[in-house]
This record gives structure tokens, sequence and C-alpha cells, in this order.
């Protein structure tokens, strides 16, 4: 998987959540749910992607060991993030009413500023395994 993939599913849910509400909460709900399926399974194939027997975190580990709490800290965000997913899929397949939309947006709001944040840290994750020059020539 690309991880535009998982960008662009990231974005149908922020472009779902902020979908205008009243008077339409069964075909709002419906679209929360449709982006936010999308983006379960882009993130569990990242996660497969990062954390199997051949992925990124292996590969880091293997070159650069002191990143270890790096990757234990990725790993940790990515059970936080599914835990956030399972929550905001409990939400959204309730019967929607209009108190609960305002917690479905600050619950799917929640789960995308930890994607993101995780996104971040994956990036500096890379960044210090394979292209910084640790104690080399400036």
């Amino acid at each position: 998987m690309r991880r535009a993939e998982l960008y662009e599913s990231m974005s149908a849910l922020e472009q779902a959540l902020a979908a205008p509400a009243p008077g339409r909460l069964g075909a709002w709900a419906e679209r929360v749910h449709v982006a936010l399926v999308e983006l379960v399974s882009d993130f569990r194939e990242h996660i497969a992607i990062a954390e199997g027997p051949n992925g990124v975190y292996r590969g880091v580990l293997g070159t650069t060991p002191r990143l270890s709490d790096a990757v234990a800290r990725l790993t940790r965000d990515h059970a936080d993030i599914n835990d956030l997913i399972d929550q905001l899929l409990t939400h959204v397949g309730a019967a929607p009413v209009n108190d609960d939309v305002d917690a479905v947006r600050d619950l799917g709001t929640a789960l995308l500023v930890r994607l993101i944040r995780s996104r971040q840290r994956s990036a500096d994750l890379v960044y210090q395994a394979y292209q910084s020059d640790i104690g080399g020539e400036a």
C-alpha cells in the first residue's frame, strides 16, 4: 500500500465529519461510516507493513537498534489509534441523534490528530534510521 492511500482515507474521513448533519443525520452518519471503514482497511494495511515480520520496524531495529524506544512508541500509537477507531465505529454504528454528531466529530478529530502525529513520528523514525549521518561530517 502506498502511504497516499492512508492519507486519502484520512482526508475522506475529515470531509465526512465536516459535512453538514442537521436534517440529514442518517446520510451524514453513513458517509462517516463509509469513510471510517476505508480508513480502517488502509490503517490495518499500514500496520502490517510497519509491524509485520518483514516490516519497516524490523528493518529499523536491525540497522539502528538505538531507535527501539521510537519503534515501541509507534507500536503503542497504533494500538491507541485502533482503540479510537473501535470507539468511533461504535458511535457511528448506533442510531444517530443530534447530540451524537458533536461526540462523533470530537472522537473523529481526536483520531485524525493521532494519525497525523503518528505519521510525523514515523517520518522522523525513517529519517533517523536511514538519512541522518550520526557522528559524520557536517
